[in-house]
């Protein structure tokens, strides 16, 4: 692993170096089998607690495409997606994340889930008919950090929208881009995720090695899903694409016309992190939805993992606009394989809110200030 020292400074004010600078005192173990080769995550599986409502959020409001629905589900997709579906929508007691799937590369990738994850001492279920419509062999599990997630390959093949232009709307949304995950344990998580054939491609920590975040991918974008700091195991959002920065100003414009502006949570602005254009909804049952676009290639095998400064007021928000409280310590509850809440862990290391914005916390937007502690810059009043 890269040390703290072997970092690269940018003129940009962030860290690179060759390999992640993250290490685990208390690392999962590595397994013998070999893991499956994960192409992609494909869908999320979301139980609401009103499922009309719910379709209306992300049908009638965002633009997502009805593949099929009954009484109790719903499965949408996005305009370049050709796979069944990339959501479903079921109807449920109690808000939470069913699944985290991705697809495999093969069949006898799941072969390999199955070995990976029974070694481990996980809970595995394999259903060679499919846990929900349009995917075919499917195995979920509980993962060693709490998640319940699914591997697939074979799936129903749907019409690709990209050329239904009559159909698109201003703020199309174009692929399920990630996931993010919140754990107590990031350092312990990301060396799981590794183990699975995950590379990290950027991560927050401070001047005392505490990690904070790391975003970690398979397809060469910035990441398929993103370990954030807190307690856990919770969902802290799902992120959708669009082609366009102008589209998620029209996604914003329709929800002013329509009167919902208030499920507008963080944005619309531009992350240092990824480099992304982004936006935070919240669905109507707290769900937390990313609109993101125009982030980075990271498929050479020798891309440079990103390092930011935790006090680094551009870290989240290239702009220096404060975060909003409520993006750090809220998230959605995951599900066992039987349905129930995970419990939740406190997260024991240091909080990404509290060592920036709390009584004692600092941030700065430029590092020469914060060393001679003129602390310029900081939006503080804007804060909480």
């Amino acid at each position: 692993m890269t040390h703290l020292d072997d970092r690269t400074l940018t003129s940009s004010g962030f860290y690179v170096s060759a390999e992640a600078p993250i290490h685990s005192d208390n690392p999962v173990p590595t397994p013998q089998s070999p893991p499956p080769d994960i192409l992609r995550c494909a869908y999320m599986e979301l139980v609401v607690e009103d499922l009309a409502r719910s379709r209306n959020f992300y049908v009638d409001v965002l633009g997502l495409y009805v593949t099929s629905e009954d009484a109790e589900s719903v499965y949408l997709r996005s305009t370049e997606e050709f796979i069944h579906h990339n959501l479903v929508l079921r109807r449920g007691p109690v808000a939470a994340v069913a699944a985290f799937s991705y697809r495999v590369r093969t069949p006898e990738d799941l072969d390999k889930a199955v070995a990976f994850y029974t070694e481990l001492g996980c809970e595995v279920r394999r259903e060679p008919g499919g846990f929900t419509q349009g995917i075919g062999d499917s195995v979920r599990v509980v993962d060693p950090l709490g998640f319940p997630y699914e591997f697939f390959h074979a799936t129903e093949h749907v019409e690709r929208l990209s050329w239904r232009y009559d159909l698109h709307t201003p703020g199309e949304l174009v692929r399920l881009d990630h996931f993010n995950q919140v754990t107590p344990d990031v350092p312990r998580a990301v060396k799981f995720m590794q183990d699975l054939g995950f590379r990290v491609t950027e991560d927050i920590q401070d001047d005392a090695g505490t990690v904070y975040a790391a975003w970690m991918r398979r397809k060469p974008t910035v990441h398929d899903t993103a370990m954030t700091g807190g307690d856990g195991p919770r969902m802290h959002h799902m992120a959708w694409s669009t082609h366009e920065k102008h589209n998620i100003l029209a996604i914003c414009d329709k929800l002013g016309a329509l009167r919902i502006s208030d499920c507008i949570e963080r944005g619309p602005g531009r992350h240092g992190v990824s480099n992304a254009f982004y936006l935070y909804l919240r669905d109507p049952d707290g769900h937390r939805v990313e609109i993101y676009t125009q982030d980075y290639y990271t498929g050479d095998p020798d891309n440079p993992v990103v390092t930011w400064d935790v006090h680094d007021n551009q870290r989240r928000d290239w702009w220096g606009n404060p975060v909003v409280p409520s993006w750090y310590t809220e998230a959605s509850l995951v599900l066992d394989l039987d349905g129930n809440p995970q419990p939740v862990v406190a997260r024991t290391d240091d909080s990404e809110m509290e060592v920036t914005v709390g009584a004692d916390g600092f941030s700065y937007t430029r590092k020469e200030d914060a060393e001679d502690g003129a602390l310029q810059g900081f939006k503080l009043g804007e804060t909480l």
